[in-house]
């Protein structure tokens, strides 16, 4: 397997590890370079604040083994635009990601919706020639949409990836944000059913722990043995 550089893109600290965080962790043990692209601070909230939350991030990055960088956009605000597509459009020339994460474009979040649109015409914004972007045309080779969404209904993924060897580390990270969870009553019962929907997914691939995502292409494979449990 060659190494891959990886980049999440994330509206806010937290939705990386909430959607895929047992995946960041699997992918870091294989020895990809992967790199979270938090897009906002996640602030204001009701028991975090920008410090606060820019401590947590790097805890659970520490946890999960992965890079983590702030676009500095502000939170609530999100708005598709190309100077937005433009910086993303940088960070993945300069870093040469070859697997880009970005939110599934269905949710009732306008930050997350946005950012989908903003990653997806950035990715092909890397690849231009003649422009002031930093670094060399570059364009990854896949594009994967994971799933932290606000919608209440249970979806229906393309592929789901078992990392049930990296399902404590998904916790542990999730748990670093204790602002957002442990400290809001209203949020304290969030990682319980992150947990749950985890041993879900894992359940449909006779896996102890599975993580759901959705491919806007097709999927090639010269080995159909991996679709074997």
């Amino acid at each position: 397997m060659s190494r891959m550089n990886v980049a999440v893109v994330a509206a806010h600290p937290d939705d990386a590890e909430l959607g895929m965080g047992a995946t960041i962790s699997l992918l870091v043990s294989q020895g990809h370079c992967v790199t979270i692209l938090d897009a906002t601070d996640g602030e204001p909230t009701p028991h975090g604040n920008p410090i606060t939350r820019a401590s947590e991030a790097a805890a659970a990055a520490k946890v999960l083994g992965c890079q983590r960088v702030n676009l500095g956009w502000p939170n609530r605000q999100l708005q598709h635009s190309l100077a937005c597509r433009h910086q993303l459009a940088g960070e993945i020339r300069v870093r040469k990601i070859d697997l880009l994460f970005v939110p599934v474009a269905a949710d009732t979040h306008p930050d997350h919706r946005a950012l989908t649109r903003i990653a997806e015409d950035a990715r092909f914004d890397a690849k231009l020639t003649k422009c002031d972007l930093p670094g060399e045309p570059h364009h990854p080779r896949r594009l994967l949409h994971y799933f932290c969404t606000h919608l209440k209904s249970v979806p229906q993924p393309d592929l789901i990836v078992d990392c049930s060897a990296f399902a404590e580390k998904k916790m542990q990270a999730i748990a670093c944000y204790a602002s957002q969870f442990e400290q809001n009553p209203a949020n304290r019962s969030v990682p319980r059913w992150i947990q749950s929907m985890g041993i879900f997914y894992g359940s449909r691939i006779g896996a102890e722990f599975g993580e759901p995502f959705a491919a806007p292409e097709c999927i090639g494979l010269n080995d159909l043995s991996a679709l074997l449990p």
